[in-house]
């Protein structure tokens, strides 16, 4: 059984970094197109950024430039860099498998002065 377990969330400023990992545990990262996506209070869940087995990377407009999906096969470990956070990033960000349409528990995400 497949299961992703997020973290890296928190509260940062305006302006800030931050890192979120989605460790993959009962499969081989390797084989499987991941995705992250946001969900903010109020509002349908979103696809924020997409790296699929072959290398291939897609961001939604509002991150291009500022957010980057990576892999660490090794690590069993997915990544997003977000750099430049606005406000408008605020949501819970989750990790999903989309062939095996898993998803992980999500982490907050709070930009706020």
């Amino acid at each position: 059984q497949v299961q992703l377990v997020e973290s890296g969330g928190g509260l940062v400023q305006p302006g800030g970094s931050l890192r979120l990992s989605c460790e993959v545990s009962g499969g081989i990262l390797s084989f499987y197109s991941m995705s992250w996506y946001r969900q903010a209070p109020g509002k349908q869940r979103e696809l924020v950024a997409l790296s699929t087995a072959s290398g291939f990377t897609n961001y939604v407009d509002s991150v291009k430039g500022r957010f980057t999906i990576s892999r660490d096969n090794a690590k069993a470990t997915v990544y997003l860099q977000m750099n430049s956070l606005k406000p408008e990033d605020t949501a819970v960000y989750y990790c999903h498998a989309n062939l095996l349409d898993i998803w992980g528990q999500g982490t907050q995400v709070t930009v706020s002065s």
